[in-house]
């Protein structure tokens, strides 16, 4: 049976759709909560290894480290098995960091170095897709990887070899929130609110978010012990082209964008599918500098891949015709994969940094 989880990550991290917190729990009590935003020393990275400035090379080599039979797969991104086309080539990318080598991830060593320790995800759909694919490779290293639940938790899986237990917590917002089945609708002006009465004047939706970013951070830094690690996911790329989800959006692409391409999609000023994911990044950037939650910058070189989604091959009857293409989650094995060797080497950094 798998261990209860020693420190209650879940029933109160919330988070802003998008986005992730992830979290190395090393089986800490928590610690009383200090003032607000408290100025925690930042957690030092190799200052020669930026591993999310580079590109994208072709291998025909490379190959997926698990297979449509992963027990942890969802049906929709599960493209392998949905037959989506290309498979082959958009497994073939890999992602080359500008100034140093990225390892692919080894998951007996990373599983090793986990050792009867918890990890937690805190997020959406996006946040789900990486677990996934986390959770699919790890299993390589421990095939009898049981499927976890623990009330106040999405889902996890929880490998007996190394008695490591991985938990998502599935949140949307950052925030309590009541409005209709659109998350951003553009009918009636937002309203925020402050320890339950409105903030006046009121905000537009960039100084809203600022503010509840400002107050998630302040909660995350009192709440979690200082020894604890601790992640944030910058935006995954949308890549619908021609229109929204909702508007015959598409992305039948066969390969990576060029990096020249990258602009007209996603700055602001040109109005792209996406425009938004720039300006949000650059806010949250701004938020943590003043923490010890490292940013897992994953968008850069996620941009490139409008190649890489579930677009039409989504495993259901009439799911395109009803939803439209999926432009946003990404095929498994895939871009997030590469996320995994990102993720998976800042966490053994941060161990052998202390």
């Amino acid at each position: 049976m798998a261990p209860k989880l020693l420190s209650p990550l879940f029933p109160w991290l919330i988070l802003l759709t998008l986005l992730l917190l992830f979290i190395y729990s090393s089986l800490l009590p928590f610690h009383t909560p200090s003032p607000p935003f408290p100025q925690h020393k930042k957690i030092p990275t190799l200052p020669s290894c930026n591993l999310f400035n580079g590109r994208w090379v072709q291998d025909p080599n490379r190959r997926p480290m698990y297979d449509e039979t992963c027990p942890f797969h969802r049906n929709a991104w599960n493209c392998l098995r949905n037959k989506r086309d290309n498979m082959g080539t958009i497994n073939s990318w890999k992602w080359v960091p500008q100034d140093c080598v990225l390892h692919r991830i080894d998951a007996v060593r990373f599983l090793g170095l986990m050792r009867d320790r918890n990890i937690g995800f805190v997020g959406d759909s996006l946040n789900e897709n990486f677990l996934v694919s986390f959770l699919c490779i790890l299993r390589v290293a421990d095939l009898g990887a049981k499927k976890w639940k623990r009330k106040g938790a999405w889902r996890g899986a929880y490998f007996p070899k190394f008695n490591v237990t991985v938990g998502y917590h599935r949140a949307v917002l950052l925030a309590r929130y009541e409005w209709s089945s659109d998350k951003f609708p553009k009918e009636t002006p937002l309203s925020f609110y402050r320890a339950g009465k409105p903030i006046l004047p009121p905000l537009d939706i960039l100084d809203g978010f600022k503010v509840v970013l400002e107050n998630m951070v302040s909660y995350i830094q009192n709440k979690l012990p200082q020894k604890t690690l601790k992640l944030w996911r910058l935006q995954s790329p949308r890549h619908f082209y021609g229109g929204e989800w909702n508007q015959n959006g598409s992305c039948l692409f066969n390969k990576p964008l060029e990096e020249q391409q990258l602009d007209l999609w996603f700055d602001p000023s040109n109005n792209g599918p996406n425009k938004e994911e720039r300006l949000l990044n650059h806010l949250i950037e701004d938020t943590l500098q003043r923490t010890d939650i490292q940013l897992l910058n994953l968008t850069y070189l996620s941009e490139f891949r409008a190649d890489a989604h579930p677009a039409i091959w989504l495993g259901q009857k009439d799911a395109v015709a009803i939803w439209g293409q999926d432009c946003m989650h990404w095929c498994l094995p895939g871009v997030p994969d590469t996320w995994v060797d990102i993720l998976t080497e800042l966490i053994r950094i941060g161990l052998e940094i202390g």
